[in-house]
Protein backbone atom coordinates (compact mmCIF):
# COMPACT_ATOMS: atom_id res chain seq x y z
CA UNK A 1 0.00 0.00 0.00
CA UNK A 2 1.64 3.28 -1.23
CA UNK A 3 1.75 6.51 1.05
CA UNK A 4 -1.27 8.48 1.84
CA UNK A 5 -1.00 12.09 0.49
CA UNK A 6 -2.61 14.90 2.40
CA UNK A 7 -2.67 16.02 5.39
CA UNK A 8 -1.97 13.18 8.98
CA UNK A 9 -4.32 13.29 11.94
CA UNK A 10 -4.09 11.71 15.17
CA UNK A 11 -7.34 10.30 15.80
CA UNK A 12 -8.43 12.79 18.72
CA UNK A 13 -7.34 15.54 16.11
CA UNK A 14 -9.73 14.03 12.97
CA UNK A 15 -12.61 17.25 12.60
CA UNK A 16 -15.88 15.85 13.02
CA UNK A 17 -18.25 16.72 9.69
CA UNK A 18 -19.97 19.09 12.27
CA UNK A 19 -16.76 20.82 12.94
CA UNK A 20 -16.06 21.17 9.21
CA UNK A 21 -19.85 22.40 8.60
CA UNK A 22 -19.42 25.29 10.96
CA UNK A 23 -16.31 26.34 10.28
CA UNK A 24 -17.17 26.97 6.34
CA UNK A 25 -20.29 28.15 6.98
CA UNK A 26 -18.79 30.87 9.39
CA UNK A 27 -16.76 31.76 6.52
CA UNK A 28 -19.61 31.87 4.13
CA UNK A 29 -21.76 33.80 6.59
CA UNK A 30 -18.94 36.38 6.43
CA UNK A 31 -18.20 36.56 2.72
CA UNK A 32 -21.96 37.13 2.68
CA UNK A 33 -22.10 39.67 5.14
CA UNK A 34 -19.54 41.17 2.97
CA UNK A 35 -21.04 41.06 0.01
CA UNK A 36 -24.27 42.39 1.01
CA UNK A 37 -22.91 45.71 2.58
CA UNK A 38 -20.77 46.19 -0.45
CA UNK A 39 -23.75 46.20 -2.63
CA UNK A 40 -25.85 48.49 -0.08
CA UNK A 41 -23.36 50.92 -0.34
CA UNK A 42 -23.68 50.98 -3.96
CA UNK A 43 -27.04 50.67 -4.19
CA UNK A 44 -27.30 53.85 -1.60
CA UNK A 45 -24.77 55.76 -4.12
CA UNK A 46 -26.93 55.18 -6.66
CA UNK A 47 -30.68 56.01 -4.93
CA UNK A 48 -31.68 59.30 -5.81
CA UNK A 49 -33.28 61.50 -2.94
CA UNK A 50 -36.89 61.34 -3.02
CA UNK A 51 -38.47 64.32 -2.35
CA UNK A 52 -42.25 64.98 -2.24
CA UNK A 53 -43.95 68.16 -3.30
CA UNK A 54 -47.25 68.88 -2.02
CA UNK A 55 -49.10 71.87 -3.78
CA UNK A 56 -52.57 72.53 -2.47
CA UNK A 57 -54.03 72.75 -5.86
CA UNK A 58 -52.68 72.52 -9.79
CA UNK A 59 -55.92 74.03 -11.10
CA UNK A 60 -54.55 77.29 -10.04
CA UNK A 61 -52.38 79.17 -12.85
CA UNK A 62 -49.32 79.98 -10.70
CA UNK A 63 -49.25 76.87 -8.66
CA UNK A 64 -49.42 74.94 -11.51
CA UNK A 65 -46.51 76.95 -13.35
CA UNK A 66 -44.87 76.81 -9.79
CA UNK A 67 -45.14 72.57 -10.10
CA UNK A 68 -43.35 72.98 -13.64
CA UNK A 69 -40.56 74.80 -12.23
CA UNK A 70 -40.24 72.11 -8.79
CA UNK A 71 -40.39 69.44 -11.98
CA UNK A 72 -37.11 71.16 -14.29
CA UNK A 73 -35.12 71.56 -10.98
CA UNK A 74 -35.63 68.64 -9.77
CA UNK A 75 -34.14 67.57 -12.80
CA UNK A 76 -31.26 69.72 -12.57
CA UNK A 77 -30.44 68.64 -9.45
CA UNK A 78 -30.56 65.00 -10.14
CA UNK A 79 -33.42 64.21 -7.51
CA UNK A 80 -37.05 62.01 -7.92
CA UNK A 81 -39.69 64.30 -7.43
CA UNK A 82 -43.20 63.10 -6.24
CA UNK A 83 -46.05 65.39 -6.93
CA UNK A 84 -48.96 65.46 -4.77
CA UNK A 85 -52.12 67.47 -6.04
CA UNK A 86 -54.34 68.68 -2.85
CA UNK A 87 -57.10 69.37 -4.73
CA UNK A 88 -57.52 72.70 -2.59
CA UNK A 89 -58.71 70.12 0.48
CA UNK A 90 -56.77 70.22 3.37
CA UNK A 91 -57.71 66.72 4.79
CA UNK A 92 -56.77 65.19 1.06
CA UNK A 93 -53.55 67.10 1.42
CA UNK A 94 -52.91 66.40 5.08
CA UNK A 95 -53.74 62.37 4.05
CA UNK A 96 -50.70 62.86 1.06
CA UNK A 97 -48.23 64.34 3.61
CA UNK A 98 -48.71 61.38 6.13
CA UNK A 99 -48.59 58.92 2.80
CA UNK A 100 -45.23 60.24 2.13
CA UNK A 101 -43.90 58.34 4.57
CA UNK A 102 -44.51 55.36 3.36
CA UNK A 103 -43.16 56.69 -0.08
CA UNK A 104 -39.65 56.67 1.79
CA UNK A 105 -39.91 60.42 1.28
CA UNK A 106 -36.38 61.66 2.10
CA UNK A 107 -37.44 65.53 2.04
CA UNK A 108 -40.94 67.60 1.40
CA UNK A 109 -41.16 70.66 -0.70
CA UNK A 110 -44.58 71.91 0.94
CA UNK A 111 -47.08 74.93 -0.02
CA UNK A 112 -50.00 74.17 2.81
CA UNK A 113 -53.44 74.66 1.31
CA UNK A 114 -54.61 76.43 5.18
CA UNK A 115 -52.43 77.67 7.97
CA UNK A 116 -54.23 75.31 10.55
CA UNK A 117 -55.53 72.14 9.06
CA UNK A 118 -52.14 70.83 8.05
CA UNK A 119 -50.49 71.24 11.58
CA UNK A 120 -51.15 68.15 13.02
CA UNK A 121 -49.96 66.17 9.47
CA UNK A 122 -46.97 68.26 9.51
CA UNK A 123 -46.05 67.83 12.98
CA UNK A 124 -46.44 63.64 12.02
CA UNK A 125 -43.98 64.02 9.65
CA UNK A 126 -41.67 66.07 11.62
CA UNK A 127 -41.47 63.67 14.39
CA UNK A 128 -40.44 61.04 12.01
CA UNK A 129 -37.63 62.86 11.66
CA UNK A 130 -38.30 64.09 7.94
CA UNK A 131 -37.14 67.93 6.91
CA UNK A 132 -39.92 69.55 5.62
CA UNK A 133 -39.42 73.42 3.62
CA UNK A 134 -42.68 75.71 2.75
CA UNK A 135 -43.48 78.25 0.25
CA UNK A 136 -46.28 80.61 -0.49
CA UNK A 137 -48.11 80.00 2.70
CA UNK A 138 -46.65 78.77 6.31
CA UNK A 139 -48.09 76.36 8.99
CA UNK A 140 -49.15 77.52 12.51
CA UNK A 141 -47.94 75.66 15.49
CA UNK A 142 -45.70 73.12 14.04
CA UNK A 143 -43.69 71.37 16.96
CA UNK A 144 -40.57 72.95 15.08
CA UNK A 145 -39.83 76.09 13.37
CA UNK A 146 -39.85 75.25 9.65
CA UNK A 147 -38.02 77.42 7.18
CA UNK A 148 -39.99 79.47 4.71
CA UNK A 149 -39.13 80.80 1.33
CA UNK A 150 -42.12 83.32 -0.21
CA UNK A 151 -43.24 86.74 -0.56
CA UNK A 152 -43.74 88.95 2.42
CA UNK A 153 -46.79 88.70 1.80
CA UNK A 154 -48.20 91.57 4.21
CA UNK A 155 -45.91 93.07 2.41
CA UNK A 156 -47.41 92.41 -0.96
CA UNK A 157 -50.78 93.62 -0.03
CA UNK A 158 -50.03 96.48 1.43
CA UNK A 159 -47.56 97.85 -2.04
CA UNK A 160 -51.02 97.05 -4.06
CA UNK A 161 -52.92 99.51 -1.27
CA UNK A 162 -49.91 102.02 -1.63
CA UNK A 163 -50.51 101.66 -5.28
CA UNK A 164 -53.73 102.73 -5.76
CA UNK A 165 -53.72 105.75 -3.05
CA UNK A 166 -51.02 106.91 -5.54
CA UNK A 167 -52.78 106.47 -8.55
CA UNK A 168 -55.45 108.32 -6.74
CA UNK A 169 -54.56 111.06 -4.30
CA UNK A 170 -58.00 112.75 -4.24
CA UNK A 171 -59.17 109.53 -2.98
CA UNK A 172 -61.02 106.22 -3.87
CA UNK A 173 -63.99 103.59 -3.15
CA UNK A 174 -62.25 100.59 -3.36
CA UNK A 175 -63.53 96.88 -3.89
CA UNK A 176 -61.37 94.42 -2.33
CA UNK A 177 -61.28 90.59 -3.74
CA UNK A 178 -59.84 88.23 -1.06
CA UNK A 179 -58.10 84.73 -1.56
CA UNK A 180 -59.46 81.49 0.27
CA UNK A 181 -60.25 81.89 3.73
CA UNK A 182 -57.55 80.32 6.01
CA UNK A 183 -54.79 80.47 3.79
CA UNK A 184 -51.68 82.38 5.22
CA UNK A 185 -51.27 84.40 2.01
CA UNK A 186 -54.82 85.68 2.18
CA UNK A 187 -54.60 86.17 5.16
CA UNK A 188 -51.10 88.20 4.94
CA UNK A 189 -52.47 90.20 2.36
CA UNK A 190 -55.60 91.16 3.58
CA UNK A 191 -53.79 92.42 6.28
CA UNK A 192 -51.52 94.63 4.05
CA UNK A 193 -54.13 96.23 2.60
CA UNK A 194 -56.31 96.82 5.02
CA UNK A 195 -54.00 98.07 7.22
CA UNK A 196 -52.64 100.47 4.24
CA UNK A 197 -56.67 102.18 3.29
CA UNK A 198 -56.94 102.59 6.98
CA UNK A 199 -53.93 104.50 7.68
CA UNK A 200 -54.80 106.58 4.22
CA UNK A 201 -58.05 108.15 6.02
CA UNK A 202 -61.28 108.50 5.33
CA UNK A 203 -60.96 109.73 1.66
CA UNK A 204 -60.27 106.22 1.12
CA UNK A 205 -62.94 103.54 1.58
CA UNK A 206 -63.47 99.76 0.42
CA UNK A 207 -66.90 100.01 -0.23
CA UNK A 208 -67.04 95.82 -1.01
CA UNK A 209 -65.11 93.11 0.24
CA UNK A 210 -65.60 89.72 -0.35
CA UNK A 211 -63.97 86.42 -1.36
CA UNK A 212 -63.16 85.42 -5.02
CA UNK A 213 -61.14 81.86 -3.30
CA UNK A 214 -58.29 82.84 -5.72
CA UNK A 215 -60.92 81.57 -8.78
CA UNK A 216 -61.05 84.04 -11.89
CA UNK A 217 -64.72 82.19 -12.34
CA UNK A 218 -65.82 83.34 -9.18
CA UNK A 219 -64.40 86.42 -9.08
CA UNK A 220 -65.83 87.17 -12.49
CA UNK A 221 -69.17 86.42 -10.51
CA UNK A 222 -67.83 88.35 -7.55
CA UNK A 223 -67.22 91.45 -9.77
CA UNK A 224 -70.91 91.45 -11.04
CA UNK A 225 -72.99 91.05 -8.41
CA UNK A 226 -70.77 93.85 -6.26
CA UNK A 227 -70.82 96.34 -9.74
CA UNK A 228 -75.08 95.70 -9.72
CA UNK A 229 -75.00 96.16 -6.16
CA UNK A 230 -72.71 99.58 -5.53
CA UNK A 231 -75.25 101.35 -8.55
CA UNK A 232 -71.75 103.51 -9.46
CA UNK A 233 -68.48 102.36 -10.79
CA UNK A 234 -65.78 102.07 -8.29
CA UNK A 235 -62.63 103.66 -8.70
CA UNK A 236 -60.00 100.49 -7.58
CA UNK A 237 -60.52 96.87 -7.65
CA UNK A 238 -57.72 95.16 -5.47
CA UNK A 239 -57.47 91.41 -6.45
CA UNK A 240 -55.47 89.50 -3.67
CA UNK A 241 -53.60 87.51 -7.10
CA UNK A 242 -54.36 88.29 -11.36
CA UNK A 243 -56.50 85.10 -12.04
CA UNK A 244 -59.01 87.36 -9.37
CA UNK A 245 -57.94 90.35 -11.28
CA UNK A 246 -58.33 88.84 -14.60
CA UNK A 247 -62.07 87.80 -13.38
CA UNK A 248 -62.73 91.55 -12.54
CA UNK A 249 -61.57 92.48 -16.09
CA UNK A 250 -64.08 90.18 -17.66
CA UNK A 251 -66.63 91.38 -15.91
CA UNK A 252 -66.02 94.86 -16.31
CA UNK A 253 -65.67 94.34 -19.97
CA UNK A 254 -68.97 92.95 -19.67
CA UNK A 255 -70.86 95.87 -17.81
CA UNK A 256 -69.77 98.21 -20.69
CA UNK A 257 -66.98 99.84 -18.45
CA UNK A 258 -64.45 101.33 -20.55
CA UNK A 259 -61.26 99.69 -20.21
CA UNK A 260 -58.70 101.67 -17.79
CA UNK A 261 -61.76 103.56 -15.76
CA UNK A 262 -61.26 101.30 -12.96
CA UNK A 263 -57.65 100.89 -11.35
CA UNK A 264 -57.40 96.95 -11.27
CA UNK A 265 -54.62 95.07 -9.42
CA UNK A 266 -53.19 91.97 -8.24
CA UNK A 267 -50.12 90.06 -7.35
CA UNK A 268 -48.05 87.15 -9.70
CA UNK A 269 -47.18 88.25 -12.72
CA UNK A 270 -49.02 86.10 -14.95
CA UNK A 271 -48.22 86.32 -18.67
CA UNK A 272 -51.54 86.93 -18.93
CA UNK A 273 -51.98 89.88 -16.68
CA UNK A 274 -48.51 91.36 -17.80
CA UNK A 275 -49.97 91.54 -21.37
CA UNK A 276 -53.42 93.48 -20.04
CA UNK A 277 -50.57 95.88 -18.08
CA UNK A 278 -49.10 96.64 -21.54
CA UNK A 279 -52.58 97.12 -23.09
CA UNK A 280 -53.76 99.44 -20.27
CA UNK A 281 -56.41 97.35 -19.26
CA UNK A 282 -55.00 96.61 -15.92
CA UNK A 283 -52.85 98.96 -13.94
CA UNK A 284 -50.31 96.83 -11.61
CA UNK A 285 -49.28 93.41 -10.08
CA UNK A 286 -47.01 92.56 -7.53
CA UNK A 287 -44.80 89.59 -8.44
CA UNK A 288 -44.69 86.93 -7.08
CA UNK A 289 -41.46 85.37 -7.82
CA UNK A 290 -41.04 81.69 -8.81
CA UNK A 291 -37.67 81.64 -7.33
CA UNK A 292 -39.30 80.79 -4.72
CA UNK A 293 -39.81 77.44 -5.25
CA UNK A 294 -36.30 77.07 -6.47
CA UNK A 295 -34.93 78.40 -3.76
CA UNK A 296 -36.79 75.74 -1.09
CA UNK A 297 -35.84 72.56 -3.35
CA UNK A 298 -32.28 73.81 -3.59
CA UNK A 299 -31.82 74.21 0.21
CA UNK A 300 -33.71 71.15 0.99
CA UNK A 301 -31.19 69.40 -1.53
CA UNK A 302 -28.11 70.90 -0.20
CA UNK A 303 -29.39 69.84 3.72
CA UNK A 304 -29.94 66.12 2.62
CA UNK A 305 -26.92 65.87 0.57
CA UNK A 306 -24.06 68.03 2.50
CA UNK A 307 -26.23 68.58 5.52
CA UNK A 308 -26.38 72.35 5.26
CA UNK A 309 -28.64 73.93 7.44
CA UNK A 310 -31.61 75.46 5.83
CA UNK A 311 -32.07 79.14 6.34
CA UNK A 312 -35.43 80.36 4.73
CA UNK A 313 -35.42 83.36 2.66
CA UNK A 314 -38.21 86.00 2.72
CA UNK A 315 -38.68 87.83 -0.59
CA UNK A 316 -39.46 91.50 -1.34
CA UNK A 317 -42.56 92.86 -2.83
CA UNK A 318 -41.75 94.32 -6.62
CA UNK A 319 -44.99 96.51 -7.85
CA UNK A 320 -44.75 95.56 -11.65
CA UNK A 321 -46.58 98.43 -13.98
CA UNK A 322 -46.04 99.72 -17.64
CA UNK A 323 -43.28 101.46 -17.10
CA UNK A 324 -41.27 98.74 -15.58
CA UNK A 325 -42.95 95.83 -17.70
CA UNK A 326 -39.66 94.17 -18.69
CA UNK A 327 -38.60 93.68 -14.64
CA UNK A 328 -41.25 91.00 -14.77
CA UNK A 329 -39.80 87.37 -14.65
CA UNK A 330 -42.00 86.13 -16.97
CA UNK A 331 -41.95 89.22 -19.21
CA UNK A 332 -40.97 86.77 -21.80
CA UNK A 333 -43.84 84.67 -21.53
CA UNK A 334 -46.41 87.45 -22.69
CA UNK A 335 -48.05 86.71 -26.29
CA UNK A 336 -48.38 89.11 -29.12
CA UNK A 337 -51.65 89.09 -30.77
Amino acid sequence: MGPVSGTLFKNSEIPSNAMITNKYAHRLLIITMALMSVFAVGHAQERKLRIVYSSPTLTAPWLAEAAKVAQDEAQKLDVDLVLQDGEASSPKQASDLRNALNLGADGIVLDPNDVDALTDATNDVLDAGIPIVIFDRIVRNAHKPIPYFGLDNVAAGAELAKYVINRLPDGARIVFITGKAGGSSANDRAKGVREVIKAAGDKYKIVAEQAGNWSRAQALTVTQNILTSLGYIPDAIIAANDDMALGALAAIEQAGIPKGKIVVVGIDGLPEALAKIRDGEMAASVQFPLMQVRLALEALVAHLRDHKAIEGKLLDALVIEKSNLQQADRYSEIKYN
